[in-house]
């Protein structure tokens, strides 16, 4: 690690995980929850729900980073806790699944939109492997030109949203009432099914903060900037997403919501007219590469670290001595997104990426009951989980319980992701056979 740069700080960490979370979800998942939860009280539920299990989340990785700022991120916190295995594992599904995956799915809503806004007769996979190309080079050219990119871009999804919010507030003419609803029985087996359901796109749009920790080695003082990113990041993320799915709900109404997959572009049109709709599209398809930019800022760090361990191609901790970044690791990243954006289904890759990725936020949570356990009783830590071990305990329940809904809900996506992360497992012995000893 220590051939990479130091030059980010904390508005980069904080754009960082605030990039990594907003990408396309917000924008395309609320139909998918509108459509198995039926009322407004029941879909902002159900988002008050996610991001708090989000802010939970976000508070376990800040006082990991407190802990182990140096080591760079999930992948390390595995490795020290656990077992090189288990996180060779983890960046070997990440790199196959749940990062390009979920980069993948991104990539074609960006196309979705794109083609949406300028009516253009091009194949969605076309526009999303050029993209996904665009921004692999401009991460090759070093970590600060990949930060810039990626925080111009995200100021601009801040700022789309906002106008979003403020439009939908003010100029619709006939708002649809957000609280006068009749909720289902809660002892109703077909509701809990839904909001079992629900929580899948839910937890896909609210995921992707715990990707900042992977950028440890190229922050200037990652204990204080990451740990303190990580909570403004999240919280500012529940903020915006609450607000647009309330205004989606006010404008569109819940029937509405689940009539429409392009929310906001609906939204927008119905309270200001097809300028608005339009100039929508467009904003949306431009705020997506922020989320993009961030995967290809963020995951190569992961197999380049894999690569320094000795499991993985020597030639991925290939770094650049002109901008000091792993450009091998980044180029293998953005080939195999390109290869998954053309391979199935939005649905598809979604349940791919979130029936593997829960179970390693899981694994990574319970990292915290070792590292205290192993702590000295004179450490100063500087940052640690309120509430623990009972918010830590319950973050790793709901992780639980969104593996198991997902599994229910789509299982034969789940088992074709489940079968990609065993796939590793002969791959890292046959590593290990050839490579020297790794940190354990």
């Amino acid at each position: 690690m220590s051939q990479l740069a130091r030059r980010l700080g904390l508005f980069d960490a904080t754009m960082i995980v605030m990039g990594g979370i907003i990408g396309s979800g917000i924008f395309i998942n609320p139909y998918i929850v509108a459509r198995q939860l039926r009322t407004s009280a029941l879909i902002l539920s159900a988002w008050a729900l996610g991001g708090v299990i989000a802010l939970t989340g976000g508070f376990i990785w800040a006082e990991l980073a407190a802990r182990r700022p140096q080591l760079g991120g999930q992948y390390a916190y595995l490795r020290e806790a656990y077992h090189p295995f288990v996180a060779f594992l983890y960046g070997w599904t990440l790199l196959l699944v749940t990062q390009t995956g979920g980069m993948a799915a991104v990539a074609v809503t960006f196309a979705h939109y794109f083609l949406d806004a300028t009516h253009l007769e091009i194949a969605d996979g076309i526009v999303a492997i050029l993209v996904l190309g665009f921004l692999t080079v401009i991460n090759c050219l070093g970590v600060r030109a990949g930060s810039t990119a990626q925080n111009v871009l995200m100021s601009l999804k801040i700022a789309a949203i906002t106008a979003i919010v403020v439009c939908g507030i003010v100029y619709t003419g006939h708002p649809h009432p957000i609280a006068a609803v009749v909720l289902p029985p809660l002892e109703s087996w077909g509701l809990l099914k839904a909001a079992g359901a629900a929580l899948t796109p839910i937890a896909f749009s609210y995921g992707g903060w715990q990707t900042s920790s992977f950028m440890s080695a190229e922050l200037r003082d990652p204990r204080r900037d990451l740990t303190r990113g990580l909570l403004i990041g999240v919280l500012g993320v529940v903020i915006l997403y609450l607000a647009m799915n309330f205004v989606y709900l006010r404008v569109l109404g819940p029937d509405g919501l689940g009539a429409t997959t392009t929310p906001a572009s609906s939204a927008m049109q119905a309270a200001i007219g097809s300028r608005g709709g339009n100039l929508t599209a467009i904003v949306i398809a431009i705020s997506t590469l922020g989320f993009l930019s961030q995967g290809m800022l963020t995951a190569p760090r992961v197999y380049f670290a894999m690569a320094e361990d000795g499991l993985f191609f020597r030639s991925v901790a290939f770094v650049s001595r002109r901008t000091q970044v792993p450009v091998a690791a980044i180029a293998l990243q953005g080939l195999l997104a390109m290869v998954i954006a053309l391979s199935g289904r939005y649905e598809q890759i979604l349940n791919y990426v979130i029936s593997s990725d829960f179970i390693f936020f899981g694994l990574t949570a319970s990292t915290l009951f070792v590292f205290r356990r192993r702590a000295r009783s004179d450490e100063k830590v500087g940052y640690l989980v309120p509430g623990h071990p009972w918010t830590t305990g319950l973050f790793i329940a709901a992780c639980a319980m969104i593996v198991i809904g997902t599994v229910y809900s789509h299982p034969k996506e789940s088992l074709v992701g489940w079968m990609i992360l065993a796939s590793g497992i002969p791959v890292y012995l046959y590593w290990r056979s050839l490579g020297p000893r790794v940190k354990t």
